[in-house]
């Protein structure tokens, strides 16, 4: 097992400069950067283009990457040619398209990420700002999912046909069909203040004056301000794994080897738990650190949106929206690394499931 952990880890290093080449050249092509924002500002074709650009832009960008070629920008006309150029130069943008990655990606090996263009704060500090939010989505979303869909999945598999499967199989069709953001509103409508009840709050995952409140008040106003996004990301994953959960099951009960366990006397606990759970549950717990990466940088973006929460998956979006190139290519490191990583930690959690799994006996 060493040897194959040690050739993944050896593989991720070229697959995250590979990754980062291929979305680095695309954005080269990805009209409306940062100075042909500015550009379209001074020439009045662009009245939503804020002062942001101009105020956040200061200081020396030097490390940040892409944007189109120098001098090929539209409607500079009427524009000093010098003003273009100190633009470009401000934001880094007078060097070779290749000059600047390699620039990037040797400041992304000594951890500088650079700094926004408009907010005017490091990446890395706009990171470990965001963390908390998506990580308390992740987490709790992750944990409540597993822990009904899988006991729910059991039953439904043990239960196959009976009137509570088809009871829940029809509850579970349901919230399959609702997606998350719908039901987000649905929740703010019915518990937020919308048509009917006031009981949670719209916005953040603590209150104003959260420091003020002791350990459990403040666990409290933590619960309350998470409870409707955490049961809007809940629904769809909830349905899906449940279902994923029950299928496994009824494949493993079908097989030989259970009604051979049957046959000499197993209880029926003994076999469903020594025996189906070990083969069942493999596909489902081995998916858990890829379903936590999907939910801490992208499941919950709409969620982010409509419950005013600033975590990842916003700031991603609002980067690639802004064109605030620094945030945009430092998450992407950031999300590409974790997501490598805990492709093989997912790899090593098969052999923790079921230890007769040998990846050494296999091509990486």
């Amino acid at each position: 097992m060493g040897v194959y952990i040690i050739k993944r880890l050896a593989l991720i290093i070229p697959t995250l400069f590979g990754i980062m080449v291929i979305n680095f050249l695309i954005v080269q092509t990805a009209p409306g950067g940062p100075v042909e924002q500015i550009v379209a500002q001074l020439s009045g074709e662009d009245t939503n283009a804020t002062a942001r650009i101009t105020g956040g832009a200061g200081g020396d960008m030097g490390s940040a990457a892409g944007t189109s070629d120098s001098g090929s920008y539209e409607g500079t006309r009427g524009i000093d040619p010098d003003l273009i150029k100190d633009l470009e130069k401000q934001f880094g943008f007078d060097k070779p398209l290749h000059e600047r990655f390699f620039k990037m990606m040797w400041d992304y090996v000594h951890l500088d990420f650079g700094e926004s263009y408009y907010q005017d704060r490091s990446v890395a500090s706009l990171v470990v700002e965001r963390m908390p939010v998506s990580i308390s989505l992740g987490f709790w979303t992750l944990m409540i999912t597993y822990l009904i869909s899988i006991p729910l999945g059991i039953s439904k598999a043990v239960r196959d046909g009976a009137p509570f499967d088809i009871w829940t199989s029809g509850a579970i069709f349901v919230a399959y069909a609702i997606p998350a953001f719908l039901f987000a509103i649905l929740l703010i409508v019915l518990f937020a203040g919308g048509n009917y009840w006031d009981f949670f709050p719209l916005r953040g995952l603590t209150s104003d004056y959260f420091d003020q409140l002791s350990a459990w008040e403040k666990v409290k106003d933590y619960s309350w301000h998470i409870t409707l996004p955490i049961l809007a990301m809940t629904i769809h994953g909830f349905a899906t794994l449940t279902l994923l959960t029950k299928n496994l099951f009824l494949e493993e009960i079908n097989k030989q080897f259970v009604l051979t366990a049957r046959a000499k006397g197993a209880s029926e606990r003994r076999v469903l738990y020594g025996h189906v759970f070990r083969n069942a549950m493999l596909i489902v717990v081995a998916q858990l650190p890829g379903a936590l990466v999907n939910v801490l940088f992208t499941g919950a973006l709409l969620i982010e949106i409509i419950f005013s929460l600033n975590g990842l998956g916003l700031l991603g979006f609002e980067a690639a929206i802004n064109r605030d190139y620094p945030v945009l290519f430092g998450t992407l490191f950031f999300y590409t690394l974790v997501g490598l990583v805990m492709h093989l930690i997912g790899d090593l959690t098969y052999v923790l499931v079921d230890p007769r799994i040998d990846f050494e006996t296999r091509e990486v």
